[in-house]
């Protein structure tokens, strides 16, 4: 096997792992300005010759040199034994957990929360969940103390690809009554329950952002949790929050948009809500997987600063909502792979966030045994590659223990970590349900109950469905509907596939109306509703004559059926996924930023014969829309993005009016794809030809580069618009007192431009979280009808920070009635006010003054203030 060689600083065991000398001292490694970096050779391994690993490192005070490869447990993937295994250390190796990070309630501000019991949607109050995990972690080392060390280590260890009835499984320890344990069932997907029958195929994750609405964000978390309970299964993976860098990344639509604040703020609800259906979240995937291809064979170069304020703040919130399990991703952090990356696993989330829980890879993306050193605590699906029967784990990991390399310690660590996760959601419960279908056999009747888990879900995909689509353009008031004499339906996304709503595998294909993308984050469809379904219905109540085309490719047809029609309705998308997948040329990445089937010529086409041309976008991210935006007969546009299994109800609900738009861009259209700040990195392949994707941009992405170059966009961020208006008044900014005198000394710090103290979960302190100046000022409806305004806060930092003019900071959503007036407010934390002093390794009031800006988008700017 050729593997890649470890770079020296990775296997000395740096924060938690200590080397001892005979002497009694101790030595540890960190990396305190950033993310390190390896100039070894990059190579990928090979199933097929594995025999032997041999990485050998040294410091002051220890060395080691480990080589062979061996079978694992039975309870886990296996391989031939080689004939030989030596090590050598010099001194003894420890291990010390991470030290629980300690912070003193504060009623009402932060008090002890069950993820059973999360905070209201908008509370004030910072959930401080360290009591549940203190619960959790003592009954979890009770029941480590009672296992072998081959029964610690399959906790840690999954049983293969395929080897049980869930996409990731980790075996029993018996007998399960009494000092075993059930193992756990891990199931994909952010949207629903993969591979499940009469399961609901929820509104993917760019469509939750694009609601701006935390309340919805939250609900869709728990009905997905309360599914994936219902299916038996321990833990959801998911949610996916790495960030929409390139507008073509082929898993954007899975995630939550551009924005990090966006990002971290539904990731928080998610989680919330699926935790307390008793599921554990998986938050994913850490981090810098921002394109499909070369997944596995990149590297994401990027600066400390960039990666806390950008990539990682999705993870710190996640943390702070208290999630179970954090997934690591395929790709190389600054030449380090994710998943064996000290700095990322060890430093930032289990030292800085004060992680409590376990990390475990990506499938198959577990690089040596001696990852659990950096920070891995379990790996998945268990097989180094698919149905290889080795591990690195399992065995070898046993061996790694029993001659010293490796402490037992840092495996009662994995272990405890592991049940700590399943006891934190109360998996132990005896009404817990058993796993009750299988993923890989869904035709076997003996493993597969049918249990409908879909309950009234539906009705909630609905709205969020509604509630995500984005007006974009509405000319003359051309919509909502009213009662047209008579409607076509032009382009095959305004129908169903030709097969089936699940005639792909893992939706990897385009036929018929877009609900979500391809790859391992969908579901199967128990049903989907398309527009002509939806619409139909509706037209029947109006009495209204409806046609309908779905050739996208017979244009002269296309505009010929149009002509004379009250409206013409043109159906596009545009669809990508994840890389496995090939779809029209498509490696899971968009090969471009058009529309598919030729939309960009439809549309065109059928505006040609009708001056009331209303356009429909199902897309899972940006598309350049140019060619026909301005054509003076297109006179509405509505961005739907992929909204799940109520697809053609939503839509229709808006078009008529029974739903009033409030759906916000989460990502920015732009005029041409260049004026993106990143683009899709190609190239590269095979093992010594890793792909180098530099994040240069830094902490211009998406909206912030077009703001700080000037550059103007077709739509900003944060743009839509409605069949109301809405105007803002009365903006007051006030500091919020601290009665409590809470971290008085800290606080006073931070005042005077000091950066925040490194520490055990530094970053999520209370006194950084807690709201320290409240926003304040009143919406109108200034229209005739009811409907919901996205009022958005906007921070605009000191040019002295060196951060992009404008920030978002804050957002909400405003039901009013028509003439009605209401007071919102929002609350700023000082870690909102701060930037990463990469020096300092802390977070740091800026010099100079601090302004916001409270509007309807963010390049409509209503109110101004400063930060007193």
């Amino acid at each position: 096997m050729a593997f890649r060689a470890l770079p020296a600083l990775l296997l000395l065991i740096p924060y938690a792992l200590a080397a001892t000398s005979e002497s009694g001292s101790s030595s540890a490694s960190t990396s305190a300005t950033g993310i390190h970096s390896s100039s070894a050779a990059h190579s990928s391994p090979s199933v097929a010759s594995v025999t032997s690993v041999s990485v050998s490192a040294s410091s002051a005070a220890s060395s080691s040199t480990v080589s062979g490869i061996s079978s694992a447990a039975s309870s886990t993937p296996s391989s031939v034994p080689v004939s030989s295994q030596s090590s050598t250390i010099s001194g003894a190796s420890t291990f010390s957990p991470f030290p629980v990070p300690s912070q003193a309630p504060v009623p009402g501000v932060f008090t002890s929360t069950d993820p059973k019991s999360p905070p209201p949607v908008d509370s004030r109050i910072v959930p401080d969940f360290a009591p549940a995990w203190a619960a959790a972690y003592a009954k979890a080392k009770k029941k480590v103390a009672g296992f072998s060390l081959e029964e610690k280590v399959s906790v840690a260890t999954g049983v293969g690809w395929q080897g049980g009835r869930c996409v990731g499984n980790i075996p029993s320890v018996e007998p399960v009554n009494g000092r075993g344990w059930p193992g756990l069932c891990l199931e994909d997907s952010p949207l629903g329950v993969r591979f499940g029958d009469f399961v609901t195929a929820f509104p993917t994750g760019v469509n939750v952002a694009a609601t701006f609405n935390k309340q919805l964000m939250r609900l869709r978390g728990l009905a997905m949790g309360q599914e994936h309970v219902g299916k038996g299964v321990n833990v959801a993976l998911g949610p996916m929050m790495n960030m929409g860098r390139i507008a073509q990344g082929g898993r954007n639509w899975e995630g939550f948009g551009a924005d990090p604040y966006l990002t971290g703020e539904a990731a928080y609800e998610t989680i919330l809500g699926m935790q307390q259906a008793g599921v554990q979240a998986c938050a994913k995937h850490l981090i810098n997987n921002e394109q499909e291809h070369k997944r596995t064979e990149s590297s994401s170069d990027v600066d400390d600063r960039t990666q806390h304020e950008i990539y990682a703040h999705p993870f710190l919130r996640s943390v702070m909502a208290g999630v179970a399990s954090i997934m690591c991703s395929y790709n190389e952090i600054n030449g380090t792979f994710a998943c064996e990356n000290d700095k990322v696993m060890n430093d930032i989330v289990k030292r800085e966030y004060g992680f409590q829980g376990y990390i475990m890879s990506d499938w198959q993306a577990t690089h040596s045994t001696l990852s659990v050193v950096t920070g891995l605590d379990m790996t998945m699906p268990g097989d180094i590659t698919f149905l290889s029967g080795t591990t690195y784990f399992g065995q070898n990991l046993t061996d790694f223990v029993e001659n010293g390399t490796i402490p037992e310690g840092r495996v009662d660590d994995m272990a405890t970590r592991i049940l700590a996760g399943w006891y934190l959601l109360r998996q132990d419960a005896p009404g817990f349900p058993k796993t009750n279908f299988d993923a890989f056999l869904p035709d076997n009747d003996d493993t597969n109950d049918r249990i409908d888990v879909q309950d009234d879900h539906y009705k909630l995909v609905r709205e969020i469905g509604a509630a995500s689509t984005v007006l974009l353009k509405n000319v003359d008031h051309a919509l909502p509907l009213k009662k047209p004499r008579s409607i076509v339906l032009i382009g095959s996304d305004a129908g169903p596939g030709k097969a089936g709503p699940n005639q792909f595998a893992d939706q990897g294909g385009n036929d018929g109306v877009l609900a979500m993308g391809w790859g391992s984050g969908t579901a199967n469809f128990t049903y989907l509703i398309s527009p002509l379904d939806a619409i139909q219905r509706r037209a029947r109540e109006d009495r209204t004559s409806v046609s309908w085309f779905f050739d996208d490719f017979d244009l002269a047809t296309a505009g010929n059926v149009a002509r004379k029609k009250s409206a013409a309705l043109v159906f596009v998308n545009s669809d990508s996924g994840e890389q496995y997948i090939t779809v029209d040329g498509n490696e899971g990445d968009r090969k471009n930023l058009t529309a598919w089937h030729g939309g960009d010529n439809l549309i065109q086409a059928v505006a040609a014969q009708n001056d009331n041309t209303i356009v429909i976008v199902h897309s899972v991210g940006p598309l350049i829309v140019e060619p026909w935006i301005e054509h003076p007969n297109v006179t509405a546009v509505l961005w739907a993005g992929a909204p799940g299994q109520e697809v053609g109800n939503s839509i229709t609900d808006v078009l008529y009016g029974d739903y009033n738009p409030s759906g916000r861009l989460p990502y920015t259209i732009a005029k041409q794809a260049s004026d993106y700040s990143a683009q899709l990195v190609t190239g590269g392949g095979g093992s010594e030809n890793f792909l180098t994707i530099p994040y240069t941009e830094g902490l211009e992405i998406d909206y912030r580069h077009f703001d700080a170059k000037n550059i103007t966009p077709r739509f900003e961020f944060g743009f839509g618009l409605s069949y109301t208006s809405f105007g803002y008044s009365s903006l007051n900014v006030a500091k919020i007192p601290d009665h409590d005198n809470s971290q008085a000394d800290l606080i006073k710090a931070w005042e005077a431009g000091k950066a925040s103290p490194i520490g055990q979960g530094s970053s999520a302190a209370l006194w950084l979280h807690r709201p320290a100046y409240v926003v304040s000022f009143d919406v109108k409806n200034t229209g005739k009808v009811s409907g919901t305004e996205i009022p958005q806060l906007y921070l605009n930092m000191p040019a002295s920070s060196g951060e992009p003019p404008s920030l978002l900071r804050g957002f909400t959503n405003v039901e009013l009635g028509s003439g009605r007036r209401t007071t919102v407010t929002m609350t700023l934390s000082r870690y909102d006010l701060s930037f990463w002093d990469t020096t300092a390794q802390g977070w740091r009031k800026p010099e100079g003054t601090m302004r916001v800006t409270v509007g309807a988008s963010s390049r409509d700017a209503r109110l101004h203030g400063r930060i007193p």
